[in-house]
């Protein structure tokens, strides 16, 4: 088991083909990287080896990656997660073009640490070991090796292996250590079928951790899978931790169905794409890059063909940097902070690489003159500057999930941030669980156009106390969530400017005002109905003899129904309040003198109503629970 205490750092080699990095690895560890038949019959790397060290509180997991330009493509997965790149120069050859090729490569992935192996330095006298020192030197200068321990060895002597060793452990205790309190991410590197076991897949664990038991989702194709077991070191571990060469055993899916570039990670927080925006750079020793140039595409252990779109430029000069649009051919993840390297679409050589800035980027559009100034923020500014431009340029508001997934924050950074940019007035939180965000900006236009749509609609409807609320909510449009309009108009009423009884909204203190025709009108409904008893007139009867106009009429009828003076019981028949209170006295009367069931040629008689009022009338009641039917009769409840 390995101790909490302990420090898991990735040394990943890189040098030239026959520079000696496989044995370097086996002098170091007691273990031969290289696992292939192929790769121990020809002597030299095709795919990734791996080898561990533990010492000094220590744990070095090697990655031994292929020297042979053939094999770049594998190199570049393995250099995914390494912390401590151990370079490798023979000193019987000094530096070799993939010696250089390797070392751009490392460099355009960020690696900040590292040291230099002079190796083979048995095979060469003391003046030509100095020499080859000194082009290292020439060579690193100016980079993050530049400062870096250059250290002669033999793995065939031993010789310079304990100061080696010295070197990775200082190199080591300055690396930045990996965060396990974020989301879960292992770029698979390796597939296969273990005996026993099922499907197992390796990779470096970049961030948070894993242990038997989690559902982890599986990237690009969302697939949820459950962890049956984890290995570190060939061994097993409760969690795998960030840092680690790590082993994951899958259930319920087949090794053939796992591929290198594939990506396991904490379920429901990651999407795929196809798009991204990006800081480029162009090798000095590239050629210049125009506008849609198809590319090489490579990031984490993914390989892909992606097109490059400059953001405000045509083209892109050797040596120099320029933000840019990437459209993959196939779905990726990639999360930002990602390094990726881009290699010449023929011949395939390494040209530039970069770092993602918004990994679910649009299309460019020429109307989008922000997006620039957007990806500078993204690149520069602090989590709540890019919380706020985030949520500037999102219409419909940020929720949760969508700033989880372009920023890979976890909940604190989140919260933290919005709290902050809140207090400064800068974002509305309009929902607090699930979090929405919207601009301050927008928050204060949903709320001036919610009051002036209440405005107008009472001022073109005075008969009616209000607006339904999914009305108004509509008449806003459909960018407007409903996290955003529920916070306004509470707002709105808590400033009482609007009240919202029920599910109306209407301007607060507002009355319905009736014109002396209109109360009058009202009256003249009121009173027909309720002369009517429980033989009512159809409403188009009542309402043609009023001096009111149709549409006016029809206005008050609606105030008598929602103030209950009269029930609508069907949609053809209205009744008096009054006229149901007396029905309902009648039967009450009729089960204390003649039993609890009644049948409807006997309510007909009671109430003195033909088949056309009886029926809706109790089927009316069944619904009030005032009766309830069974079979032909009815039972008063």
């Amino acid at each position: 088991m390995i101790s909490n205490a302990t420090k898991s750092v990735i040394v990943g080699t890189a040098g030239h083909i026959d520079h000696g990095k496989s044995a370097l690895v086996e002098a170091l560890t007691g273990t031969h990287p290289d696992r292939l038949a192929e790769e121990k019959r020809r002597g030299i790397t095709i795919d990734l080896g791996f080898a561990f060290l533990e010492e000094n509180g220590v744990r070095f997991g090697f990655v031994d990656v292929p020297g042979h330009e053939r094999f770049v493509s594998n190199m570049l997965a393995g250099a995914t997660g390494i912390d401590v790149l151990l370079l490798v120069i023979a000193a019987d050859e000094s530096i070799k073009p993939q010696t250089r090729e390797h070392f751009d490569i490392c460099r355009l992935l960020g690696i900040q640490r590292g040291v230099v192996a002079l190796t083979k330095s048995d095979l060469v006298d003391s003046d030509t070991l100095e020499l080859v020192r000194l082009e290292a030197e020439e060579f690193l200068r100016g980079s993050f090796l530049e400062n870096a321990p250059l250290v002669p060895v033999s793995a065939k002597t031993g010789a310079g292996l304990g100061e080696l060793k010295k070197a990775l452990r200082e190199a080591a205790a300055n690396a930045t250590a990996k965060d396990a309190a974020r989301y879960f991410r292992l770029p698979i590197d390796r597939a296969f079928a273990m005996k026993g076991f099922g499907s197992v897949v390796t990779g470096t664990l970049i961030s948070g951790s894993v242990g038997a038991g989690d559902e982890v989702e599986l990237f690009p194709s969302g697939e949820r899978l459950r962890v049956r077991g984890v290995q570190s070191g060939g061994k097993a571990v409760e969690r795998a931790t960030p840092g680690q060469r790590t082993a994951v055993n899958l259930a319920g899916i087949d090794h053939t169905a796992l591929k290198r570039g594939m990506v396991l990670t904490t379920p429901g927080k990651f999407r795929k794409t196809r798009r991204m925006d990006a800081r480029l750079e162009l090798l000095a020793s590239a050629r210049k890059m125009k506008q849609g140039t198809r590319v090489h595409f490579h990031a984490g252990t993914a390989e892909t063909i992606a097109e490059v779109f400059f953001h405000g430029q045509k083209e892109l000069q050797p040596g120099r940097s320029a933000f840019a649009n990437l459209k993959l051919q196939d779905e990726i993840l990639v999360l930002p902070g990602d390094r990726f390297i881009l290699r010449q679409f023929s011949p395939v050589v390494t040209i530039g690489g970069g770092v993602v800035l918004d990994p679910l980027a649009r299309r460019p559009m020429l109307r989008d003159t922000h997006r620039v100034a957007f990806l500078e923020t993204l690149e520069r500014s602090n989590r709540e500057e890019v919380l706020a431009t985030m949520t500037e340029r999102a219409l419909f508001g940020l929720g949760y999930e969508e700033v989880v997934a372009h920023t890979t924050w976890i909940d604190n950074e989140i919260h933290g941030a919005a709290e902050k940019l809140s207090a400064a007035g800068r974002v509305k939180t309009v929902s607090a669980e699930p979090l929405v965000l919207v601009s301050q900006k927008v928050f204060e236009d949903v709320r001036k156009k919610t009051l002036e749509k209440v405005e107008k609609f009472q001022k073109e409807n005075p008969l009616l106390p209000g607006i339904l609320r999914e009305d108004l909510r509509a008449s806003l449009g459909r960018r407007v969530r409903a996290e955003t309009f529920r916070a306004a108009l509470e707002e709105l009423v808590t400033q009482k400017k609007l009240d919202s009884p029920g599910e109306l909204v209407k301007k607060a203190g507002s009355e319905i005002a009736l014109q002396p025709e209109e109360a009058k009108a009202k009256d003249q409904i009121e009173a027909a109905f309720a002369s009517a008893g429980l033989a009512v007139p159809s409403v188009k009867e009542v309402l043609a003899k009023l001096a009111v106009e149709t549409k006016r009429s029809e206005k008050l009828l609606h105030i008598l129904l929602r103030e209950k003076n009269l029930i609508r019981v069907s949609p053809e028949l209205i009744f008096h309040r009054q006229a149901l209170s007396d029905l309902r006295e009648q039967l009450t009367s009729y089960k204390k003198a003649k039993g609890g069931r009644i049948s409807v040629p006997v309510f007909k008689e009671l109430t003195g109503i033909t088949r056309k009022y009886a029926i809706p009338l109790l089927e009316y009641l069944d619904r009030e629970r005032v009766t309830r039917r069974e079979g032909d009769e009815r039972v008063i409840l």
